[in-house]
C-alpha cells in the first residue's frame, strides 16, 4: 500500500517549507493520547505530566483513529512559513461551520462507535463543538508547548535550514532520499511506503514540507483537496529536545568557569540566548555575557534568522568542548 504524489513542472518550482505551532499542539495531544508514541516521549511526557491531566481530551478522543481520518480543517495546512500559533487559530475558528461538520463526520466514522455515541451525536449537532475543540487546542498550546517553544522552534528552524542546504546542493533528489526511510522519489513522483492506496496529481501549487518534534517515528502526509498538499516529517535532534544539557568536563569547568563550560557544551545544536537560558537555568543577561566572552575567544559564532539570534559552535569550539 502507497501514497503517490506526482509533480509536475510548476510543483518542482512551488515547494517549500513551514514551522507550524498549531501542527505541534495537535501532535501532542496525540502523543499524549496514543500510549504506542509513550516510549518515544518519555522524558517530555514526565515533564507536562501533570499539567497534563488537567486538560480534557474526551472530545479529541473521538477524532483521532488509529487508522483513518482526522479533520483537516482542525489543523489545516500552514499558510505562512512562520505564522503564529494565534494566527492559526483563528483561521481554524473562521472555518466554515458546514466544512467543519463534514469533516467531524469523516473522522468519527473512523472511529468504531464514535459516531453513534452521545458525545460524537452532539458535536455533530451542536455548531459550537468547533468552539470547544479549539478552545482544547489553545489550552495545551498556552501550559504544554509555549513554556518551552523557543527550544522547539529552534530546533525545527533550524531543521529547516538544513532542508534547504539539501535542496540547494542536490534538489529534490537529495531531499527526499533523506527525509524518511518510508519516501521514494523517482520520475517526479513521490512515494510514501506503507500507507493506505492513494494518489494525488498536484497541479502547480507544489509541495508543503512541515518538520515537527512530535510526529517521529511516522510519516504523515495528505490533505486533500481543497487543502495544500503537505507533508510532515520528522525533525533531525528530536532525542536532545526534553534532555538534559550534557554536563561539561571538570577540565572544561576549569578553564572556563561552570556556567561558561555549561553553555558551550550544551550547544551541540544552534540556539537563541532565551532557549539557553531557559535549558539551563539562567538569567537572559548573564547568558548574553558569557556569549559574548564565549564568541570574542572563537569558540563560538553568531547569525541572524529573522528576529533570532543563533549560537553554535566553530570548528574549535568543538575541539574545546569535546576535549
Amino acid at each position: 500500500m502507497s501514497f503517490h504524489l506526482h509533480f509536475g513542472p510548476e510543483d518542482l518550482l512551488r515547494c517549500r517549507f513551514a514551522v507550524s505551532p498549531l501542527w505541534e499542539t495537535q501532535e501532542a495531544l496525540r502523543t499524549l493520547h496514543q500510549s504506542e508514541r509513550h516510549g518515544y516521549y518519555g522524558p517530555w511526557l514526565r515533564r507536562v505530566r501533570k499539567v497534563a491531566a488537567r486538560i480534557d481530551l474526551s472530545a479529541y478522543r473521538l477524532l483521532m483513529p488509529r487508522l483513518g481520518y482526522a479533520p483537516d480543517v482542525l489543523c489545516p495546512p500552514p499558510r505562512d512559513r512562520s505564522a503564529s500559533f494565534a494566527d492559526e487559530l483563528a483561521r481554524v475558528r473562521a472555518a466554515d461551520p458546514e466544512l467543519v461538520r463534514e469533516e467531524l463526520a469523516r473522522s468519527l466514522a473512523d472511529t468504531p462507535g464514535a459516531a453513534e455515541s452521545a458525545r460524537g451525536r452532539a458535536m455533530l449537532a451542536d455548531p459550537a463543538a468547533l468552539r470547544e475543540l479549539t478552545d482544547v487546542l489553545e489550552q495545551t498550546w498556552r501550559s504544554l508547548l509555549l513554556p518551552h517553544w523557543p527550544r522547539h522552534r529552534a530546533l525545527l528552524e533550524e531543521d529547516v535550514a538544513y532542508r534547504t542546504r539539501q535542496l540547494a546542493d542536490g534538489g529534490l533528489e537529495r531531499l527526499f532520499a533523506d527525509l524518511h526511510p518510508a519516501l521514494t522519489w523517482r520520475a517526479g513522483t513521490l512515494t510514501l511506503h506503507n500507507r493506505g492506496d492513494h494518489e494525488r496529481t498536484l497541479r502547480g501549487e507544489g509541495l508543503l514540507l512541515v518538520p515537527s518534534a512530535f510526529v517521529w517515528p511516522k510519516l504523515v502526509g495528505g490533505f486533500d483537496p481543497p487543502w495544500q498538499a503537505t507533508l510532515v516529517y520528522p525533525a533531525r535532534g528530536i532525542g536532545g529536545l526534553w534532555a538534559a544539557p550534557a554536563a561539561p568536563s571538570d577540565a572544561l569547568v576549569r578553564l572556563l568557569g561552570p556556567n561558561r563550560a555549561a553553555l558551550l557544551a550544551g550547544l551541540a545544536a544552534p540556539a537563541t540566548t532565551t532557549d539557553l537560558a531557559e535549558r539551563h537555568g539562567l538569567a537572559l543577561s548573564s547568558v548574553s555575557a558569557h556569549l559574548t566572552v564565549l564568541r570574542d575567544a572563537g569558540l563560538l559564532t553568531a547569525r541572524r534568522r529573522g528576529r533570532q539570534v543563533l549560537y553554535e559552535r566553530t570548528g574549535l569550539g568543538t575541539a574545546v568542548a569535546e576535549g
